[in-house]
């Protein structure tokens, strides 16, 4: 039986352009090379698109982009083409492919857009559609569906980067509604980018400052005194979500070089909660994706606030970390898949989903 050829983008323009290497890194090591046959295309932070023949080892520091057999190359949307256009010696040739595993985070990537080339490209494709990916990117859109759905999250606002003259009233309305201290991010960002935590005015305006630097609009939030737990859900019509996670980070709150770079949180699966808490948590975030229309895979984030015991969903990931120290397939490991074995699913749900859509 001939290999399925399996195209891994990877890199992409947004902020989490490094974590998408590492990710992508684990996922070329781990998917089954007795079943796939792996095309690794690059973006690089430029957004320049290229065919990577190369080792995994070069994906990491981000060598991979001068490696020497590297060509342009883009998945071509004509639908009847079905694969990646290389441009060799100012040729161009087509290599057909059977699914696109998308690991990209952030925008570009995760938000909506790729999905919607690939869709237009007629080509199956981990994870979710373009509508619950631009959803989940967006924490604002999120929350307002969460809340119309009546899912439990903390106190939040918005702001967009048209009322920042008028920051004083913006500011009034927060201390009314969510008290000090405010976590101030980005509605468009993940991995904690752009993130901050405000005692008082004065930290909020430059917390508003840093969100702008990444986002048009900037969500707030009440500061929640709790667990943060994360549950790892996958599937498509019938999804099944993991015992959550836990995780125990090593700065006041979990910042993108805490998940990363220094790799000094910790994780512990099951959370350290009772069994009663750690269902309800379960089977929100299956809610939760199920409202959010996601398909695939997804990591649902929350806190169970101390005292009250409230489960208040954070956000949704539709692409979360695949790095050797992420929370998903940890999760998915402990519920005792390989992480073959969950490549493999993913890749399968992929193709399930298509077949689904064409009727």
């Amino acid at each position: 039986m001939a290999k399925q050829k399996i195209c891994v983008l990877f890199g992409g323009v947004s902020s989490e352009h490094e974590v998408s290497l590492m990710s992508a890194a684990s996922v070329i090591r781990n998917i089954p090379a007795d079943r796939y046959e792996v095309i690794p295309v690059g973006i690089t932070k430029k957004g320049r698109w290229l065919y990577y023949p190369g080792p995994v080892a070069n994906l990491a520091d981000g060598s991979w982009e001068q490696y020497p057999d590297c060509v342009p190359a883009f998945i071509s949307p004509d639908a009847t083409d079905r694969g990646i256009v290389k441009c060799v010696d100012g040729a161009f040739t087509l290599q057909k492919v059977d699914a696109v595993f998308p690991v990209l985070h952030g925008k570009g990537g995760e938000d909506g857009t790729v999905q919607g080339l690939l869709e237009l490209a007629g080509i199956p494709y981990v994870g979710c559609g373009v509508l619950s990916s631009a959803l989940c990117m967006d924490k604002a859109a999120a929350n307002l569906v969460m809340d119309a759905a009546g899912i439990d999250r903390c106190e939040w606002d918005y702001m967009t980067r048209a009322e920042l003259p008028g920051f004083d009233a913006v500011a009034d309305r927060l201390e009314r509604r969510l008290g000090w201290p405010i976590f101030v991010k980005p509605a468009n960002a993940g991995s904690s980018v752009g993130i901050s935590k405000a005692h008082d005015r004065r930290e909020l305006l430059d917390a508003v400052h840093l969100a702008l630097a990444h986002d048009t609009r900037i969500v707030f939030e009440r500061f929640v005194t709790g667990q943060e737990v994360e549950c790892a859900v996958m599937g498509n019509d019938g999804p099944q979500g993991t015992l959550p996670g836990e995780i125990l980070a090593s700065q006041e709150f979990y910042t993108y070089d805490d998940k990363y770079l220094a790799g000094t949180s910790r994780v512990v699966i099951p959370a350290q909660l009772a069994p009663e808490k750690l269902e309800e948590v379960r089977v929100t975030a299956v809610r939760a994706y199920r409202t959010l229309c996601c398909t695939g895979l997804a990591r649902v984030d929350f806190f169970v606030e101390a005292g009250t015991g409230r489960v208040l969903l954070n956000e949704i990931n539709t692409m979360p970390g695949f790095t050797d120290i992420s929370m998903y397939p940890k999760l998915m490991l402990h519920a005792g898949m390989t992480y073959g074995g969950l490549l493999d699913r993913l890749i399968q749900l992929a193709f399930e989903r298509k077949e689904t859509a064409n009727g």
